[in-house]
């Protein structure tokens, strides 16, 4: 049983609403860019996604880009295109979302689950090389948080392989690694643009590569047809469209693109409020034992999708999930990132995982908690979410 505080230790005031986690940001102007699309003639699959995907492409310095209604769906298209399918295998991390596994098994294809970086949480390159096979066909590296993968070692690996290399970016807008933006390469990269994303859609995705890739990730994603379902409807356009493969209807709406557009003309002051929370919570939390902070690594930027504060394991009389609960009652929203892949029940069952699988990944997720960050915060929610912390450390501090 966890200890009560002491009781010479009276707990500060708490907030007198409660700080949600991570709530979008959607203003005037997202507002009007909807009403405007949902008064004109197109309100599915139309120019507005079109528009979307050229001007998201521009940002990341994409050779081409087609947007889907998910990062689920980006990934998913990807290993489809890339005919990877029942008797391959693909390595990535188990600490992601559970999308990121998904999608192999979707396909067929046997995933492969290697441990992460202890200081940034991404997939460890070492690893990968341990666990290649002939029957090798692709790796996934998770940008975790937003903080990129060490994707010099990793594509030296693919290319020595021959292996696909198809990045989980749904963290990663906007990140740079070693100078060039991630979606930049002629690898496929997956974006998200779900209601907590840095770039939200409310729900949505990007698929970035080459721009032959990407043409049939197009095809693949709208039932396998061989036009734009749009260009069907306009004067002058042809009724017939033809399947040339069992496609998906995975498409992006014209109302999610609206949305999209807006927020992308944001994006850069989106991320300097976000950036200037984490200055904050560094300032707040730097130089007191009980935590590891979040890193970034020289030659990265870090799109600062999470922020991920560990607890320093034997620092607190109480766990992790005590300290949540402390927060909660402080009116502190915040999360979890994520259970790891390898400790829910049908990876468990099927592959005969067991929690110590992966170890880093596993002891690293028992002592991580995420923080508010988003654009929405104000100095003085932040400061209500350091107090709270710090309020929790000192009662129950070792």
């Amino acid at each position: 049983m966890e200890p009560s505080p002491p009781a010479s230790t009276p707990p500060r005031p708490r907030r007198s609403s409660y700080l949600s986690f991570s709530p979008p940001l959607i203003g005037e102007e997202e507002i009007a860019e909807v009403v405007d699309t949902l008064r004109s003639d197109w309100i599915t699959t139309g120019p507005k996604v079109g528009e979307f995907e050229a001007a998201f492409a521009a940002r990341v310095s994409a050779p081409a880009a087609v947007a889907l209604n998910s990062c689920t769906a980006a990934l998913h298209t990807a290993l489809a295109v890339s005919e990877i399918g029942p008797g391959d295998e693909v390595i990535t991390t188990p600490l992601t979302w559970a999308a990121t596994v998904n999608v192999i098994e979707h396909v067929g294809a046997r995933p492969v689950l290697v441990d992460v970086e202890p200081d940034t949480l991404t997939i460890d390159p070492a690893r990968i090389a341990a666990a290649i096979t002939p029957r090798t066909r692709a790796v996934i590296p998770v940008h975790y948080a937003g903080h990129p993968a060490d994707m010099a070692s990793i594509d030296a690996l693919a290319r020595d392989h021959r292996l696909l290399l198809l990045e989980d970016a749904a963290h990663a807008l906007p990140a740079a690694y070693q100078g060039r933006t991630i979606g930049s390469g002629a690898n496929p990269v997956a974006f998200s643009f779900y209601a907590t994303k840095n770039l939200t859609t409310a729900e949505g995705g990007m698929l970035t590569g080459e721009p032959g890739f990407v043409a049939r990730a197009r095809i693949l994603s709208m039932h396998g047809m061989t036009r734009d379902a749009w260009k069907r409807y306009q004067k002058g356009g042809n009724w017939r469209c033809e399947v040339v493969t069992p496609g998906f209807k995975y498409n992006m709406t014209d109302i999610q693109a609206a949305l999209g557009l807006c927020q992308l003309r944001k994006l850069a002051a989106l991320q300097e409020r976000r950036r200037h929370v984490v200055r904050l919570y560094a300032e707040a939390f730097q130089g007191d034992d009980a935590f590891e902070l979040p890193v970034e690594r020289p030659n990265v930027e870090h799109a600062w999708h999470l922020y991920v504060l560990r607890l320093r394991a034997g620092a607190l009389q109480i766990g992790r999930d005590r300290v949540i609960e402390e927060l909660a009652a402080r009116n502190i929203g915040t999360g979890v990132h994520y259970v790891p892949v390898h400790t829910h029940p049908y990876y468990r069952t099927k592959y005969g995982y067991r929690p110590e699988s992966f170890p880093v990944a596993y002891d690293n997720f028992e002592r991580m908690l995420s923080l508010p960050l988003n654009p929405r915060l104000s100095d003085q929610d932040v400061a209500d979410v350091i107090d709270a912390v710090l309020d929790v450390v000192q009662r129950y501090r070792r």
